[in-house]
């Protein structure tokens, strides 16, 4: 807060508001009829929600502004609806902000009014007319045009001002009944807006003030392992219920044993917890120690299948490849969006298909049979059918998707992209040597080394020819993308308001431009969002151009 107040140059007005925590939504309206909702702050790139959002009574239809104009706002759920709705869903909702973004993102607008979502406006975009609106007209015109905004409202003409309204706002945001994040300092002339400009991360004229993460303390009832596909073990802990930032949150995962001792964690004791940036349940520490806590035990043997384990580094393996949470999770991860994209497959689906099929390798999928599926629960013809099409389609997948699917240790989706381009056929990179391995930018010793291990270990070529005789072709195109990215080599950082990490990447691809795990000498291009850090450090000092948000959405319009 102080650093909000000390930044602002107070020789014009401030208008300080709730930073809400809900999934923002742009409306566009022609000749005062509204045309269209999407899920992006530009109205035309993006996710088209019209219908969903046609469901929410809070705005109006037609407006008397008569040209071209583009209102946006924060679609929400309020803290008691979601508490009234969960009474009787048959699945409750976790917490208000996947519930906004599920009601309105989800395909079918009576889920939509069902979940009884809101939408608070606050900004003017967008005007075919030009005109130029200061953030306390913007509130008036969205007031009077029929737009519901919050009451919260603050015009500041002090440092004492500003201060003294984030701090009624940190204050009052847990009586509130709606969930929020934080606080939004904006400068008032819209003249002097376009005058200050903006920096490598955000506007000069608005800043996001956010609450410090939120601690509570819980006692851990107990501590299990969870089997990954690689086999490492991972331990969860399980919490007394305790509610925080919103969420009731039960679970919280430790990385390693190592991280156990360090942190002191034994069960039944209490520990602090917090939600960093309010998503990720973390356990800082033990507090308190009672008489009944004990000592969590190293497990010996995988909690999973009863196979050997053995440690690795800071790490635990199950070295039983049949162990069964390997499969699932292998499976699953196959199965993934990112990965073949088998839509339908998810990890409930899989351990039936483990569990009543005998199903052990991914090659085993595509031998399934609409007869296979039709005596497991919950399987009716249309959901066997669309799920035998997707493992069909997924037949012919992208070289690098394919790469990223069969699971070799260490290559994530960035990795798996440089291996496809650079050997474009999955032959090339099998008989691929150390040397071209490592002079691939995403490519280290480690992860060079983990490569070439996949490829001399017999199981995994024998998964890898079951899947070429089912008739999985992995595919790469050498066609180039062209636009207004072309031939620039991007970095993502920090925290981008309308666009996922993963949109963005895939915006940036299809118009030619090259997207980098981390900032090199061949970098080009920084796109920072909200709290860059240490890669906007180092494009600084390389020299390498940065955009923020607003400038990437105008390079996209492009």
């Amino acid at each position: 807060m102080e650093k909000a107040a000390q930044n602002a140059n107070l020789k014009t007005d401030y208008t300080v508001e709730y930073k809400f925590d809900g999934l923002t939504v742009c409306l566009t309206y022609d000749k005062g009829e509204f045309v269209r909702a999407t899920t992006r702050g530009n109205g035309v790139v993006g996710e088209d929600v019209t219908a969903q959002v046609l469901t929410i009574p809070s705005f109006p239809l037609k407006i008397s502004y008569q040209g071209t104009l583009e209102v946006r706002g924060e679609a929400v759920i309020r803290l008691s609806v979601l508490e009234e709705y969960n009474k009787t869903a048959a699945e409750p909702l976790k917490n208000a902000r996947n519930a906004a973004a599920g009601a309105i993102r989800n395909l079918d607008p009576k889920i939509t009014k069902l979940r009884r979502p809101e939408i608070y406006f606050y900004d003017v975009n967008y005007t075919s007319g030009g005109e130029e609106f200061s953030q306390v007209a913007a509130h008036e015109f969205l007031q009077k045009e029929g737009f519901k905004v919050y009451p919260y409202f603050r015009v500041c003409k002090s440092a004492d001002e500003v201060r003294a309204a984030i701090a009624e706002i940190e204050k009052n945001r847990r009586e509130i009944d709606v969930l929020t994040d934080g606080a939004v300092l904006k400068v008032n002339d819209a003249e002097l807006r376009a005058e200050m400009g903006a920096t490598d991360k955000f506007p000069r004229w608005a800043m996001a003030y956010k609450f410090e993460a939120e601690e509570v303390t819980t006692i851990v009832n107990d501590v299990v392992w969870q089997v990954g596909r690689t086999g490492k073990l991972t331990p969860l802990a399980l919490l007394e219920p305790v509610e925080l930032a919103g969420a009731t949150v039960s679970r919280a995962t430790l990385n390693n044993f190592g991280d156990i001792a360090r942190k002191d964690v034994k069960i039944g004791s209490r520990v602090l917890v917090r939600r960093s940036n309010e998503v990720i349940p973390e356990i800082l520490g033990a507090t308190e120690h009672g008489e009944t806590s004990r000592e969590i035990e190293k497990p010996s043997t995988c909690p999973s299948c009863g196979g050997v384990v053995e440690e690795v580094g800071a790490h635990l393996f199950c070295l039983n490849r049949a162990c069964r949470e390997r499969i699932v999770a292998k499976l699953d991860h196959y199965a993934s969006k990112n990965a073949m994209d088998i839509e339908g497959l998810s990890e409930s689906t899989a351990q039936l298909l483990v569990d009543k099929k005998g199903v052990k390798n991914c090659s085993d999928l595509y031998e399934i049979s609409a007869e296979d599926l039709s005596d497991l629960e919950g399987f009716k013809s249309k959901k066997i059918q669309n799920l035998l099409s997707a493992i069909e389609k997924s037949k012919t997948p992208a070289l690098d998707r394919f790469i990223f699917a069969i699971g070799i240790d260490g290559v994530g989706r960035v990795a798996a992209k440089d291996l496809a381009s650079r050997f474009q056929t999955l032959s090339a990179l099998q008989n691929a040597s150390f040397e071209q391995l490592i002079s691939l930018e995403n490519v280290g010793e480690i992860t060079a080394n983990l490569i070439l291990d996949f490829f001399k270990d017999e199981n995994n070529l024998a998964e890898l020819d079951a899947l070429q005789a089912a008739g999985v072709s992995p595919v790469w195109s050498t066609e180039k993308k062209e636009g207004v990215f072309s031939g620039e080599y991007v970095v993502l950082t920090g925290t981008l308001s309308n666009y996922k990490r993963s949109e963005a990447q895939k915006l940036i691809e299809a118009r030619g431009g090259v997207c980098q795990s981390s900032v090199t000498a061949k970098t080009t291009l920084l796109l920072a969002g909200e709290d860059a850090g240490s890669k906007l450090e180092k494009a600084k000092k390389l020299g390498v151009k940065t955009i923020d948000e607003a400038e990437f959405t105008r390079l996209l319009q492009e």
